[in-house]
C-alpha cells in the first residue's frame, strides 16, 4: 500500500457512516475545502478527508513546484496529459480509500470528490475501483486519459453516480472540454448529473446546495445500492 498523504480529517458527529475524500485544485492545499464541512448540512455523521497533494514542478508555470496532483504541459490541459503523475495520484488516493474501508466505512460509502485537478484525479480513479463507491463530485474538473477509460473502467465502477459541476464562463477548465468529459462518460455507461453555472473558475452558493442536496440523496440511495 502507498504511504498516505498528509490530510486534514474532520467529523461531523460521533461515529461517522460516510466518508467524503475531497481532493483540492492546483497550488492549494487541503485546507481549501474544509469550510464544506461546516456548509454542507447532511443527514448523517460524516469523515470528511482533505489531503494534500505532493509537491511537483508543474511544466505549465515555468517549473515552479506547488501542490499538484499531476504535471500540466499547457493551456491545453487535454494534451500531453501527464500519465504518470496522474496514475500516481490514482495510488495515492486508493491507499486514502483503503485507509477508510480498514476503518469500517465501506466502498459504498465513500464518495471522491474533488475541483478542477482534484475532480480529474476524482473521476479517474473512480471509474478504476472494483467496488462501487457511493459516488463522485466533478467541480470544473474533467476527465483525464480518457482514451484508457474505455479499456480500464471496470464493469463496477460503472454504478457509482457521477455529479459534474462546471461554469459557463471558466477560463481554466473550458466548459466543452467538461462537457465532453460528461459524453465520454455517459458513452461508457455512467450516471451523469450535470449542473452548469453562469460561474468562471469557481464555486458559488447555488451549486453548493446542488451538491448537499445530491450527497444527501445519495447517501439515502447507497445503502440498498450494494450489498
Amino acid at each position: 500500500m502507498n504511504s498516505i498523504l498528509t490530510h486534514i480529517a474532520l467529523e461531523s458527529g460521533k461515529n461517522p457512516q460516510y466518508s467524503i475524500i475531497w481532493l483540492h485544485g492546483l497550488g492549494a492545499d487541503g485546507q481549501d475545502f474544509v469550510p464544506m464541512a461546516d456548509e454542507l448540512k447532511l443527514p448523517v455523521s460524516v469523515r470528511y478527508i482533505f489531503p494534500h497533494a505532493p509537491r511537483r514542478p508543474v511544466t505549465l508555470n515555468g517549473g515552479f513546484v506547488m501542490r499538484a496532483w499531476y504535471d500540466i504541459a499547457s493551456d491545453n490541459i487535454a494534451a500531453q496529459q501527464d500519465a504518470a503523475g496522474i496514475r500516481a495520484s490514482q495510488a495515492d488516493i486508493e491507499a486514502l480509500i483503503a485507509q477508510e474501508t480498514a476503518r469500517g466505512i465501506a466502498a459504498n460509502h465513500i464518495f471522491l470528490a474533488g475541483f478542477s485537478q482534484g475532480g480529474a484525479i476524482a473521476l479517474h480513479t473512480a471509474l478504476r475501483q472494483n467496488m462501487p463507491l457511493a459516488g463522485v463530485l466533478a467541480l470544473s474538473a474533467y476527465l483525464p486519459l480518457a482514451d484508457t477509460a474505455r479499456t480500464e473502467a471496470t464493469a463496477n465502477s460503472r454504478r457509482t453516480p457521477i455529479f459534474m459541476a462546471h461554469g459557463s464562463r471558466d477560463p481554466v477548465v473550458p466548459l466543452a472540454l467538461g462537457a465532453a468529459s460528461r459524453e465520454s462518460l455517459q458513452a461508457l455507461g455512467y450516471t451523469v448529473d450535470w449542473h452548469e453555472y453562469a460561474m468562471q473558475h469557481s464555486v458559488i452558493e447555488r451549486e453548493l446546495r446542488d451538491i448537499e442536496g445530491w450527497l444527501a440523496k445519495r447517501m439515502q440511495e447507497s445503502v440498498v445500492r450494494i450489498q
